[in-house]
């Protein structure tokens, strides 16, 4: 991929209201030259593990719609949706390695929970939020702002909620920018370590918690890694780690207002088809509560992808417990899990 020039920008609601340049269509030639790709790599009879992103072919307009991609989560608003991927056509198996293929032509696909998996299904089996093990992702419940745990995050939406379950996206450079303004003291402590819990999905060797700032400079660039729901979860589980301070929980509390501010929060509806790639380090995203279909075949069904990416920015130094490493051009990131195979330390 080429060299990009410009750093991503915070953004308003507003912004994306007026430009739309961030949600691309997918023409017809498209949708084709992905379809036959992804026609090429199942006569392969391959498993996920063994396929690598040469037995994915790529057609020029498959390239160029890829690195176009990429490359807009990298700058400007960081942020891109491929809307109108015929996925009715195609069974959810073959949705799941269309997503894991095109995760491979672009960067390197991440661990994401306990069971080490690398696609997530985004799915409500009855999972709980709050408290000291809870994730989103299985549940149906209004979600926090957050970041998930890579460079990338991606959404494949295969069906869609009865009511609810709109995406919500906020730049949160545009509010650390306004809290700075406002209250600089706040600012600060939000670079400075707090505990997050590992929600009971880490691997043998790494310990349950660990400290990172939420917001974090390197080189230059702004990054920002906020999960509050695992910050919860620490103070719920760990008596050895300190209890959030005053000015610590204030900090928290009006990020976290600001993120989800009319001015900044932009609201939208992930409709089936929709692919949906959110930079982690400098926008934050959230849902709102939603109601299934009540056919189990019906139920809102999301794939989720976390991806590493050799263009990456550099990350905080305090970031190093989280992401391994911190540097750019590195495998980094994910949630370790329990599951990790000789057949996975392979593939990475």
């Amino acid at each position: 991929m080429s060299q990009l020039q410009t750093s991503p920008r915070g953004w308003k609601r507003a912004d994306l209201e007026q430009d739309q340049s961030w949600v691309h269509r997918l023409s017809e030639q498209e949708i084709h030259d992905l379809e036959a790709g992804l026609r090429h790599v199942l006569a392969l009879n391959k498993k996920e593990f063994e396929l690598s992103a040469a037995d994915f072919p790529v057609t020029a307009v498959t390239e160029q719609l890829l690195k176009r991609t990429m490359d807009a989560t990298q700058t400007g608003l960081a942020i891109c949706v491929l809307r109108g991927f015929p996925v009715a056509r195609w069974s959810k198996a073959d949705m799941r390695t269309l997503f894991w293929c095109m995760g491979l032509r672009v960067g390197v696909p991440r661990p994401q929970g306990k069971q080490s998996q690398y696609v997530s299904d985004v799915l409500n089996t009855g999972g709980t939020y709050r408290g000291g093990t809870g994730r989103g992702y299985n549940t149906n419940s209004k979600l926090d702002f957050h970041a998930d745990g890579s460079d990338v995050v991606g959404l494949m939406c295969l069906h869609t909620a009865q009511s609810g379950g709109k995406s919500l996206i906020s730049s949160s450079l545009s509010a650390y920018e306004e809290l700075a303004r406002r209250r600089p003291d706040l600012a600060k402590v939000l670079t400075e370590p707090f505990y997050f819990s590992r929600q009971g999905e880490h691997a043998a060797e790494e310990t349950p918690y660990y400290q990172a700032s939420i917001v974090g400079f390197k080189d230059g660039r702004f990054a920002c890694r906020h999960i509050r729901n695992h910050i919860t979860g620490a103070q719920l589980t760990f008596e050895n780690v300190p209890r959030l301070s005053a000015l610590q929980t204030e900090a928290l509390d009006m990020f976290d207002a600001l993120l989800a501010s009319e001015e900044i929060c932009y609201h939208m509806d992930l409709q089936q088809g929709d692919f949906q790639f959110l930079n982690n380090h400098v926008v934050l995203h959230a849902r709102t509560e939603y109601e299934d279909f009540p056919e189990p075949e019906r139920k809102r069904h999301l794939l989720r992808l976390w991806l590493s990416l050799p263009q990456g920015q550099a990350l905080p130094d305090l970031w190093s417990i989280a992401y391994k490493d911190v540097s750019t051009r590195a495998l980094r990131g994910g949630f370790r899990g329990v599951g990790i195979t000789p057949e996975i330390r392979a593939f990475e």
